[in-house]
């Protein structure tokens, strides 16, 4: 799933003739970041009642960290509070006061990291943004969902803020307590649809699958992830882009600002491809810019020089573990994988065609990737199915595709081998 910031797929202009609505607060909303004014608001949110609407606002982008620095809750029957994490600190108490009740997600995968960091962790969730894809609604950013379910034109302007900011100006207040205000009304729509079409069921499976998705693993090497790290040529000048990765890595994390917002990847690219050989000659380079590039440049030029004397030299390329090619190369590379992948990719587009649901949501391509590369020794419905579920895929995707696959699979496999024809 996209991440959040789908809230940017702001709705289209509704008629001039008859505008919408704006929605607005029921009430004029204010940061709680006082302990005895938190602990009232816990109070209020416990004697709620019904689902518990949640979000996170964080600064990515601006700040190292991915933490909360707002979040938001709304409850009928005790109303929206917007808490101020880091003046909070300890969360315990709204946890104990709202743990046994749904919570109203949009994107929730792309909270429930912050919100867990701050002890908060849903018993079940309703992710509005997933059960709007699978409930066929054309566009799932909130904004556009907030229109097709309520009626409402929802202001969408402050998404990518810095939200680190204080005090938060009034107008970003608003735009936070919208988000969860209507959430829960946004949730009873799709639950009515989602029912209707007898999706109900899938989509519980697919909330689940959300709230249970481990953390991924951190990668090895996250320097190689440098913008533009493939016009750096040589071992040499690959240690000194890690070094200045990590030294900048290192005081982004200290500081709590964006990397990018200290020296750029270009810069660091630039300057491992220059390689200067003295402080100076760093100073001069134009390509190494940024607001720390000249008051932090003695760090700098310690990483530069970590890089070029260091005897542990990066490999130029590395080898990618448990990945397959992309399929772009699948017919010079395994024809086979090729043909299986395009007649199954082909039928299942059918199937959420029908079931109007998109495709990635109906089994993601990764999925299916994998098992058109490496099929089962023996092709049916059953070692299909057991293959996806090897996968991760949920009990809905595999009633709906598993015999799609395999009857595909078998097609493919029977179907003439068209670069032997040609060749023939």
């Amino acid at each position: 799933m996209p991440d959040r910031d789908t809230d940017r797929d702001t709705a289209a202009a509704p008629d001039e003739a008859t505008p919408l609505p704006t929605a607005a607060p029921a009430e004029k909303p204010r940061v709680i970041d006082t302990r005895d004014d938190y602990l009232d608001a816990v109070r209020r949110l416990a004697a709620g009642t019904g689902p518990v609407a949640v979000d996170a606002e964080r600064a990515s982008g601006f700040r190292y960290s991915q933490r909360a620095y707002l979040i938001q809750v709304f409850r009928r029957g005790a109303g929206t509070f917007l808490f101020d994490p880091p003046a909070i600190d300890s969360f315990s108490e709204l946890q104990d006061a709202i743990g046994d009740a749904e919570w109203v997600l949009h994107a929730a995968s792309q909270d429930l990291a912050c919100l867990r960091e701050v002890g908060l962790e849903p018993p079940s969730i309703f992710d509005t943004e997933l059960g709007a894809r699978l409930a066929g609604l054309p566009r799932v950013g909130l904004a556009a969902v907030v229109e097709e379910t309520l009626g409402l034109h929802l202001k969408k302007e402050h998404s990518a803020a810095d939200w680190s900011t204080r005090p938060l100006p009034e107008s970003w207040l608003t735009y936070a307590a919208l988000d969860v205000e209507l959430l829960v009304d946004v949730r009873d729509r799709i639950h009515d649809r989602l029912e209707a079409a007898g999706k109900l069921a899938a989509a519980e499976q697919e909330f689940r699958a959300v709230l249970e998705r481990p953390a991924p693993e951190p990668r090895s090497e996250p320097w190689r992830r440098l913008s533009g790290l493939h016009a750096v040529r040589g071992q040499r000048a690959l240690a000194v882009a890690r070094a200045l990765w990590l030294a900048r890595d290192a005081y982004a994390r200290e500081i709590d600002i964006a990397p990018g917002r200290l020296v750029p990847d270009a810069s660091i690219v630039a300057a491992a491809k220059a390689t200067p050989t003295s402080k100076r000659e760093l100073a001069q380079l134009s390509s190494f810019h940024g607001r720390a590039s000249r008051s932090q440049l003695d760090r700098w030029w310690a990483a530069i020089q970590e890089g070029l004397a260091t005897d542990d030299l990066p490999a130029v390329r590395v080898r990618e573990e448990a990945t397959i090619p992309p399929p772009r190369s699948w017919s010079d590379r395994n024809p086979e994988a090729d043909r299986r992948l395009r007649a199954a990719r082909e039928r299942l587009q059918l199937v959420a065609d029908d079931l109007e649901v998109p495709l990635e949501n109906l089994l993601t391509p990764d999925t299916l990737r994998r098992i058109a590369w490496q099929p089962p020794r023996t092709v049916s419905e059953a070692t299909i199915a057991a293959a996806l579920e090897a996968g991760g895929a949920r009990p809905w995707q595999i009633d709906a595709t598993a015999l799609i696959i395999a009857d595909a699979f078998v097609d493919a496999a029977q179907a003439p081998d068209e670069d032997a024809d040609t060749a023939s």
